[in-house]
């Protein structure tokens, strides 16, 4: 079987400068000792600091996978809803959203989107890549995988920090198997959903 495997993670807690914190780092170093079960090929990670500092603090589990920047993972909008359908909330958020910065996003969200939710070639070897991304390009994922309207990213955008989501492509449909999965972080405290932009 040629299945893609792809890991998704949101990097892990960072402050308001994009620094990990130290709760940050410790999330990041459990979620690679997480993934050292699987038979991981390569870590992608988005052009942003907490992003490459997370994808470093996962490697150390990992020390023989490369570990490479993806430019498609940056931090994005996928789509601006109608604003007639949001909550008083979102719609404060995306008030005075431009044309352009949202034009912008829809090009980066195609690009993530076709180069990484492709199954492999038929015949070729099956792949395990993890994607240390944030919390809108992994809702934009899920919300691909599950064939659902483009505004509906919006019901996932509280991705936690490491949680870890899976998803599966073959030549079938493809298979979701978890979504911010967050059983390694077990006696790390509580971690919050966030919804505002990073």
């Amino acid at each position: 079987m040629t299945r893609r495997t792809l890991y998704l993670a949101r990097h892990g807690e960072a402050d308001a400068l994009g620094t990990l914190t130290e709760r940050g780092r410790e999330q990041s170093r459990r979620l690679g000792r997480r993934l050292a079960e699987f038979p991981i090929d390569v870590i992608w990670h988005s052009p942003l600091p907490r992003a490459e500092a997370s994808a470093g603090l996962v490697a150390e589990s990992l020390p023989r996978v490369l570990v490479d920047e993806a430019p498609e993972l940056i931090d994005h909008i996928p789509v601006v809803p109608e604003m007639t359908s949001l909550t008083p909330t979102w719609a404060a958020f995306f008030d005075g959203y431009g044309a352009e910065e949202a034009a912008s996003g829809e090009r980066i969200a195609r690009s993530l989107t076709e180069r990484f939710t492709r199954p492999n070639v038929v015949g070729a070897r099956s792949t395990h890549e993890v994607l240390i991304t944030h919390a809108y390009p992994v809702a934009w994922m899920v919300r691909e995988a599950l064939g659902a309207p483009p505004e509906s990213w919006l019901s996932l955008a509280g991705m936690p920090n490491t949680g870890l989501t899976v998803l599966e492509y073959d030549e079938g449909p493809t298979v979701v198997q978890c979504v911010g999965d967050l059983s390694h972080l077990v006696g790390l405290g509580h971690v919050e959903d966030e919804v505002e932009p990073e």
